[in-house]
């Protein structure tokens, strides 16, 4: 397999052996996705409390969406109740991975994806930092329940929830795609695996940054020439 850029064009840059070519970091565009999540986050969590607080649920597109104000002490949709400290020193290391990774980042998709999941991962801990019962134990507030106002068809959610998962599927399909963080792609050579299993390897690049043919082989000697002896 062999990384090429996104443009699916194989450079000399992006030849086997050799670094990607330098791109524009997406640094910017990933902090303005996970400030924008944390930002929508945190308005509709204090509008849920403001407006909630006390209330029934309010009924949306005929019992598909129900508005409720829920504190969940667990994870995104309710999981993991009781665990409330661990779940946010993961946040913690999620952060702290993302922030680590980002000076490498150079693909608009794993930008977005990231973004979406540190916003995400930002609003939680917000709440599990500076809301009751105390730091790092303090419960998150879930609005969102679809179908049912109590949650027992799924699990009471918000927009931070939302935003990870979101972030974590495009991260797959990311990864399944071949899509790097440093955006390069890798793809299967269809001619570099047949030239390896006649014995062969696959294309090499020369000093002009283009792909030249692998020598032929014995058995590829085209009918009509005889091979040199080096005995004459």
């Amino acid at each position: 397999m062999t990384p090429v850029r996104d443009d699916g064009v194989v450079s000399a840059a992006d030849a086997p052996g050799q670094s990607p070519a330098a791109g524009r970091s997406r640094v910017p565009l990933l902090v303005g996705i996970a400030a924008l999540v944390l930002v929508l986050d945190v308005v509709t969590k204090v509008l849920a409390v403001a407006r909630l607080e006390g209330r029934e649920p309010v009924e949306l597109l005929g019992g598909a969406v129900y508005l409720v104000l829920v504190r969940n002490p667990g994870a995104a949709f309710s999981l993991a109740t009781g665990y409330t400290w661990v779940l946010s020193l993961v946040a913690v290391a999620v952060v702290v991975v993302i922030a680590r990774i980002a000076r490498r980042l150079r693909s608009t998709g794993w930008a977005v994806a990231l973004g979406l999941v540190l916003g995400g991962a930002l609003g939680n801990l917000a709440d599990r930092i500076f809301r009751a019962p105390g730091p790092l134990q303090g419960h998150v507030v879930d609005v969102v329940s679809l179908f049912a106002p109590d949650g027992s068809v799924w699990p009471v959610f918000n927009l931070a929830d939302s935003s990870i998962v979101t972030g974590g599927v495009l991260l797959v399909l990311l990864a399944l795609t071949g899509r790097e963080l440093d955006g390069t792609r890798v793809v299967r050579q269809h001619a570099a695996k047949g030239g390896a299993a006649k014995g062969g390897g696959p294309p090499s690049t020369g000093p002009d940054g283009q792909l030249t043919p692998r020598p032929a082989t014995p058995d590829e000697t085209p009918q009509g020439t005889t091979p040199r002896s080096d005995r004459g």
